[in-house]
């Protein structure tokens, strides 16, 4: 995707396969956990999750009074895996069958996103399976292109042909017209969830003020 000049553009990004429009942020601080990684490569995903709240000028938080953490991030060599984590099922509904379409689909990556009463972001379940293409991605890469599609309830097919990533010398940054959709979309005068396609005008002004 190139640097998002209309509303159109920015629209897409939210627009799901089945034509719906829906955007909606966080509407509680972020409290993040990781499973099934080093102490090292804990600290560089909890660096970019905390890089991209900021950016978000979002909150982060040591814990939610509700779900303890509401970011969980669970990596695997098999998605099998996921059905021997403690309580998990009581967490994701249909988590059997979940694990069942993910191993037969080939997938390494998948987002579950749950919402509160106002329909904000209330917590993300991201669940990696680290194969070879994700095993291949520096631990700052893979981290940043999580924690920017975390932050955001983006469309199914946002990213699906262009990465939220760049490169800046060699190393891994948001993209400029994602990091400003990002900011944009944080903006206190936006509602923290919308239905209608007219909210893309409204993030595109924002982002013509910033």
């Amino acid at each position: 995707m190139t640097a998002p000049v209309s509303p159109e553009q920015i629209e897409a990004l939210f627009t799901r396969s089945d034509g719906s429009f829906v955007c909606a942020r966080w509407g509680r601080p972020v409290v993040p956990i990781v499973f099934g990684v080093e102490d090292r490569t804990l600290m560089t995903l909890k660096g970019a999750i905390e890089a991209v709240v900021v950016l978000a000028d979002h909150k982060m938080a040591e814990t939610d009074p509700e779900l303890g953490a509401n970011l969980m991030m669970f990596f695997c060599r098999d998605w099998e895996e996921l059905l021997g984590v403690p309580d998990l099922d009581r967490l994701i509904d249909g988590l059997a069958p979940l694990v069942q379409k993910l191993s037969e689909s080939g997938a390494n990556q998948y987002r579950v996103f749950r919402f509160d009463q106002a329909g904000a972001i209330r917590a993300c379940f991201v669940f990696l399976r680290m194969d070879a293409e994700l095993s291949q991605l520096p631990a700052a890469t893979l981290a940043l292109g999580q924690a920017a599609q975390s932050i955001l309830l983006w469309s199914d097919r946002a990213f699906t042909e262009s990465s939220p990533l760049g490169l800046l010398d060699g190393q891994a940054v948001l993209k400029p017209e994602i990091a400003a959709v990002i900011r944009a979309a944080y903006d206190p005068v936006l509602p923290a969830v919308a239905h209608d396609p007219s909210h893309a005008l409204r993030i595109y002004a924002r982002m013509q003020a910033q």
